[in-house]
């Protein structure tokens, strides 16, 4: 127990060093994340009349960064198979920040998830032998039970793999390995449960189909990773932590299949829908064309559909998706466009019109965005925070130290330029 707490003494060590722009960083993020409580409080006080939600639509910004979020949290898995299971030493060098961007994205969606309720005060209910959770039943008990799942498994396995290399010990793959084995079909469920909870409205045909979970799928693993990649260049270019090329080209080169099948769902979901042409039509009209005058959405979707294959393009061509430029465009346009697509663009649609066929065009408030700000701004910071902490341990410049309590500190740790390291000393240099 003791190194245990020497490992997190070292820990908040870590974290009350850096630089200007560290604290910079952290000071900009705090701000947004007090904007958002403040913007929350205000909901709390005024309750969620304040939102633009009704009766008509009971579920909109908030659902919608939760949906998108989801997908990116399931996304490290991206890293895990080829890491874990095909044993790829580039992706395995950096497989544990995949966790961590996992752990800030689970963060967020809990986050999301709290905000839209309107007692949040009672989530007590959904704790066993306190509450009644409901669990197998409802499909709600089932997303709380896989979503904190995944959290507490990709938490566990990065601070445990974080305390070996603290120790200056290789992690006991004994132990890791079955876990990171159920992190994959673990990642998979919290999606394809979030898909049950959108497909088993029977009452709402744009989400009723049964290929909405392989949906969720597809688009995951391409906003996930073309996030992680931009991520990745940020990493290796403030800190001395190496990400090869080839790791990066090839998360790329996935991207390009599970866009393509991305696509391909997509466009088979709207041949069913126009062809049959039935009254369930209404919705994917009013999503791509506007319906009876309304079409606040048409704008949105179409330019999350060009950002999509515009970006599918560009991974798909060797040479562009292994051109730094074209690279981060696409990356930029995916994230956008899965976004929206997977945001308003699916969570809006299903309600409206509604069932006696009158429309509500919903469209977020301020308290609704600021309150959504505070909470990227928080998974930001989650994310800052456990990235300072696993940089310096993975590279060995933070270990225990010679007496095998007291933290060991490279001289070259607390600032670094791309590739290359600013000894302290140096510092003050011209």
């Amino acid at each position: 127990m003791q190194k245990v707490w020497a490992f997190v003494r070292g820990c908040f060590l870590l974290l009350r060093k850096g630089s200007r722009l560290y604290y910079a960083w952290l000071s900009a993020l705090l701000v947004l994340v007090a904007i958002g409580v403040i913007a929350y409080a205000n909901q709390l006080y005024g309750g969620l009349i304040v939102t633009a939600m009704r009766d008509q639509v009971s579920w909109g910004f908030y659902i919608s960064n939760f949906t998108f979020t989801v997908g990116v949290a399931a996304a490290a898995v991206l890293l895990v198979i080829p890491a874990y299971v095909y044993q790829w030493k580039p992706i395995k060098e950096i497989a544990i920040l995949g966790e961590l961007v996992a752990v800030s994205a689970m963060v967020m969606c809990l986050l999301f998830v709290t905000v839209d309720l309107g007692r949040p005060d009672r989530f007590w209910h959904l704790i066993p032998k306190i509450g009644i959770l409901n669990f197998p039943q409802s499909l709600l008990a089932w997303d709380v039970v896989v979503l904190n799942t995944y959290l507490v498994l990709n938490f566990s396995i990065a601070s445990y793999m974080l305390y070996s290399y603290y120790y200056q010990r290789e992690p006991n793959m004994k132990y890791v390995f079955p876990l990171l084995l159920f992190s994959i079909p673990a990642a998979i469920s919290i999606h394809t449960v979030t898909a049950f909870l959108y497909n088993g409205l029977a009452a709402r045909p744009f989400w009723n189909a049964s290929i909405l979970a392989p949906r969720f799928l597809a688009s995951a693993f391409c906003s996930g990773p073309a996030g992680m990649i931009l991520m990745f260049q940020v990493v290796r270019k403030w800190t001395n932590f190496d990400i090869k090329d080839k790791a990066i080209f090839k998360i790329a080169e996935l991207i390009a299949y599970a866009m393509f099948i991305n696509l391909f769902l997509l466009g088979a979901e709207i041949f069913k829908e126009y062809y049959s042409d039935t009254v369930h039509l209404a919705p994917v009209k009013y999503l791509y064309q506007g319906l009876d005058g309304h079409s606040d959405l048409v704008s949105y979707i179409w330019t999350a559909t060009i950002f999509n294959l515009t970006a599918f393009f560009l991974f798909l061509i060797p040479q562009t998706r292994e051109n730094y430029v074209t690279l981060n465009i696409g990356c930029v346009l995916i994230f956008i466009g899965v976004y929206i697509e997977k945001g308003m663009g699916l969570v809006i649609p299903g309600f409206v019109p509604d069932v006696l066929g009158d429309f509500y065009e919903y469209s977020p408030t301020g308290t609704e965005m600021l309150v959504t700000i505070g909470i990227w701004a928080t998974g930001l910071l989650v994310f800052t925070l456990l990235l300072r902490i696993a940089v310096p341990i993975m590279n060995g410049d933070f270990h225990v130290g010679d007496d095998g309590v007291n933290p060991h500190i490279g001289d070259q740790l607390f600032l670094v330029r791309r590739r290359e390291v600013v000894p302290e000393e140096d510092l003050d240099s011209p």
